[in-house]
């Protein structure tokens, strides 16, 4: 069984060993612990204003999923640290969905008027997560100056919620 929480402090281990490997492993992308100290400093980055961090626990109370917001420039938030472990991706499971609509259901009851987010090309399935979930491409230029750029991300996307 599935359970989306807030996150608590017991949860950042876990959440670096779900998150790093996707990113270093399965996807080669060049990026460390070093590069992401949000992911040691999670209530001060995320749980404040608008922003919030969520993990999702399987039977097993491991973590298996995130997704978290920040809050910036009035009620518009960034859609950050969206993962998925492998084997809970897909219809099986459906949490990637799970975590989608319960982050835009969230957006929603805090009357936040847009969802940013930021990405890389070769996270192709991700890209198509995010167009079937009504996300279009953004220009980098025509980000809001006060969006949260990773260094990474080079595709940018918005949703009005």
């Amino acid at each position: 069984m599935i359970r989306i929480q807030t996150y608590q402090s017991e949860h950042c281990q876990g959440i670096i060993d779900l998150i790093l490997p996707i990113q270093q492993i399965e996807f080669q992308v060049p990026i460390t612990l070093e590069d992401q100290p949000d992911l040691l400093e999670i209530p001060a980055v995320y749980m404040h204003g608008n922003g919030n961090f969520w993990v999702a626990t399987n039977g097993e109370n491991q973590i298996v999923g995130t997704i978290a917001f920040i809050g910036f420039g009035g009620n518009r938030v960034a859609l950050r640290k969206m993962f998925v472990a492998a084997a809970y991706r897909g219809k099986t499971y459906g949490l990637a969905q799970q975590l989608m609509d319960m982050g835009i259901e969230w957006c929603q009851e805090r009357q936040i008027e847009s969802m940013w987010l930021g990405t890389v090309p070769k996270l192709e399935a991700a890209v198509r997560f995010y167009e079937k979930n009504g996300f279009d491409k953004v220009a980098a230029e025509n980000l809001p100056p006060e969006f949260p750029r990773m260094a990474v991300d080079t595709l940018f996307f918005c949703k009005f919620v």
